[in-house]
């Protein structure tokens, strides 16, 4: 699956009428300070997208520290970007790779095709001399028709369903780094450790320095799998977990789906094991 796209392309591209950036930059440790990185210089025509306020619902009980938005809210912000189902979407983070992913795994999951990730981010645009500007783009608004694509939505329940399992043929993927995996330390959750069953494939090890490895180091990630097996990925609240969706999809696993509310959400059930 042809997931990424490099900044030559782009670069090439970038003022085609079909063509829309989107600058999803955000930091876990500073929620303003993505906008702040935006509004000081982007990519020409990019608009914001935010972790937070655009990417993310309302925190409640269940769901996880990042729960989808209404999906209606979302569509709404994507119409106002000028975003329809013949735009063409190339999303870029500051480089760290997994904002951009978010909004990518979104579009994907609206029935949304023509979306990539811009390989390197913006600090790979950056590197390569390339425009950048401080205007903020004016966009005609569109009609988004969505076509919800459940296959790739992994629900608590489903999660649950196989956990902990010996005979279960689904891969349940933990994709935070090892020491949260293996419970020695957990600095955001409330509980340590990870959801029973589940291997332990650390989503920055898909990246060198903001730019995906190739197809070949991917599917060396991931041994034993057969690329026809059931996946779900997860990480601590369904952000880290999307550049290891995207690298399995772009290594050719044809059947993966994200647990979006992931490890926060999954301790938030009181009944729900932890190894």
């Amino acid at each position: 699956m042809n997931v990424i796209v490099d900044k030559e392309w782009l670069l090439k591209n970038l003022h085609q009428k079909n063509i829309r950036v989107v600058d999803c930059s955000f930091s876990l440790a500073n929620s303003e300070k993505g906008r702040q990185e935006y509004d000081k210089s982007h990519i020409p025509g990019a608009i914001h997208f935010d972790l937070e306020k655009d990417l993310s619902g309302e925190v409640s009980e269940h769901g996880g520290r990042h729960p989808l938005p209404k999906i209606n809210e979302f569509i709404n912000k994507l119409e106002h970007a000028g975003i329809d189902e013949n735009t063409t979407v190339i999303a870029y983070d500051q480089g760290e790779g997994a904002f951009a992913a978010r909004f990518w795994w979104m579009l994907k999951y609206l029935g949304h095709e023509k979306v990539l990730v811009l390989d390197g981010g913006f600090r790979g645009w950056k590197e390569g001399d390339y425009p950048v500007t401080t205007e903020v783009p004016v966009l005609k608004q569109t009609t988004f028709n969505p076509n919800i694509n459940h296959e790739i939505f992994a629900s608590m329940d489903d999660v649950s369903a196989v956990a902990g399992d010996p005979d279960s043929q689904v891969i349940l993927i933990d994709s935070r780094e090892e020491r949260r995996y293996l419970g020695v330390e957990e600095p955001i959750d409330k509980k340590a450790g990870h959801i029973p069953g589940a291997i332990n494939k650390p989503w920055f090890e898909g990246l060198n320095k903001g730019f995906y490895k190739s197809v070949e180091v991917q599917k060396e990630r991931f041994p034993g799998i057969d690329p026809k097996e059931q996946i779900i990925v997860y990480c601590g609240s369904g952000v880290t977990a999307a550049p290891n969706f995207l690298a399995l999809k772009a290594a050719g696993f044809e059947k993966v789906k994200l647990y979006l509310g992931s490890f926060s959400d999954w301790i938030s059930y009181q009944e729900n094991k932890i190894h």
